[in-house]
Order: structure tokens, then C-alpha cells, then sequence
């Protein structure tokens, strides 16, 4: 548990461009009231094509709110998981 709502897998120290360090999760979602929140690193190479065939969501560059399931191409949403802990992978060092 990351937080009191947040469920997520891994644990990376990540770096920001100006030095800083923060541990962070490889990729989590968090049930809320009226969607799920997935939290994936974007960037990665196909990424951009990989939201434009995820299906019928909302959210920003990191966050993906899904609202149902079944709106989500499930094929997709494996490979912008993968993609996704790829790319913290291979951005930190692990812990």
C-alpha cells in the first residue's frame, strides 16, 4: 500500500532531472468511487499510440481513469503496463 488508497507493485528509487530521489511503485492503481486510477510512467517509445487504443478513458500523463472495464481494450492495457514498468526500470535504480 502506497498511502491509504493506493495499491501498488514494486519499488523503485526514482531521480528527477534536478538530483532529487524519491521512492516510488513500478505501476498502481487505486479503486476510487466512480472509476479506477492506474498510475503508469509515460514516455516510453509507443506509449502515445498505446492511450489512443487503450478504449474509453480519461486522466493525464500518468494517471489513466478507467471507468469500466469493459470500455478497455484488455490487450492494450497489458502492453502499457509493460510498457510502463520498462520505462521506471529502466529511468531509476532499483531498491
Amino acid at each position: 500500500m502506497w498511502g491509504s488508497n493506493i495499491v501498488g507493485f514494486g519499488e523503485r528509487c526514482y531521480k528527477y532531472p534536478d538530483g532529487r530521489e524519491m521512492d516510488w511503485m513500478e505501476i498502481a492503481f487505486s479503486p476510487r468511487k466512480n472509476y479506477i486510477a492506474l498510475y503508469v510512467k509515460p514516455g516510453f517509445d509507443g506509449y502515445k499510440e498505446l492511450m489512443a487504443g487503450l478504449g474509453k478513458c480519461t486522466g493525464s500523463k500518468s494517471c489513466v481513469n478507467i471507468r469500466r472495464l469493459s470500455d478497455i481494450h484488455m490487450p492494450t492495457l497489458r502492453k502499457l503496463v509493460k510498457g510502463s514498468v520498462a520505462h521506471v526500470r529502466k529511468a531509476s535504480k532499483a531498491r
